[in-house]
């Protein structure tokens, strides 16, 4: 059992890396999505935090533009920290028998979205205080279901930045998000000595899959590649969302 379980977070991540080292993001997103068909999010979670955390610090310190992200970004960070703080909890909670369905529907949204390429910019002077928002609304879902990427992802796509700079503007997002959350499952005894393992390797698997994400992402065409795996993670959301439901009727 504890062996299918390695097997599973093997694949899982290696699968999350790739991800994250093509697009520059993806990580939580991917293997929460996995590892949920086959787990409850919360124990899901306590596995993907640590690897997201330092794949995530990895990926902050990877360009040259740090200083102007946290200029631009701060009410961005500040309200996603504040929005996981406000709803700590929710894993653990009387409504976390609804995270698996909060957690499927909300990788097909974020799919169809990317799918539908929506075109909108966010104009200088307003990327403060709509971040501030953008970022408590993120933080809340974060901390319910361990996903950071709506409405955050098309908050950042939406606010002019370059290819180069957008990657390592969600490493720095994401890293804050991610750190955030740890702190929030730490509160609620979910990280033990029984995530240790697992986490650890998780952790290389990630590695190993962005260094070959990030070593292909030159030959990759990006739109094929983003499309099918936009159409992917709608399918998978989906399954959760609805094998989810009918568990709570049956």
């Amino acid at each position: 059992m504890f062996d299918s379980l390695l097997l599973l977070v093997t694949a899982t991540f290696l699968l999350a890396g790739f991800v994250k080292g093509a697009l520059g993001l993806g990580l939580p997103t991917v293997s929460m999505g996995l590892l949920a068909v086959s787990m409850p999010p919360a124990q899901a979670i306590a596995i993907v935090i640590v690897p997201a955390i330092v794949t995530n610090i990895w990926q902050t310190f990877g360009g040259p533009y740090l200083r102007d992200i946290f200029r631009r970004l701060w009410p961005l960070l500040a309200g996603t920290a504040a929005g996981v703080w406000l709803n700590a909890g929710s894993l653990t909670g009387p409504y976390a028998r609804y995270t698996t369905i909060a957690l499927g529907l909300l990788l097909a949204i974020n799919a169809i979205i990317g799918l539908c390429k929506f075109n909108f910019t966010i104009a200088r002077r307003n990327e403060k205080w709509a971040g501030g928002i953008v970022g408590l609304i993120t933080g809340m879902i974060s901390a319910a279901t361990g996903v950071q990427v709506i409405p955050s992802v098309p908050f950042l796509q939406a606010i002019g930045m370059e290819k180069e700079e957008l990657i390592q503007a969600l490493g720095v997002f994401f890293t804050v998000a991610t750190l955030a959350l740890g702190l929030n499952l730490t509160g609620a005894g979910l990280l033990t000595a029984a995530t240790a393992l697992p986490g650890a390797v998780a952790m290389a698997a990630s590695f190993a899959g962005m260094f070959i994400g990030q070593a292909v992402r030159t030959r990759l065409q990006p739109d094929i590649f983003r499309r099918w795996f936009q159409i992917g993670m709608i399918v998978l959301g989906l399954y959760l969302a609805t094998n989810a439901l009918a568990k709570l009727m049956s």
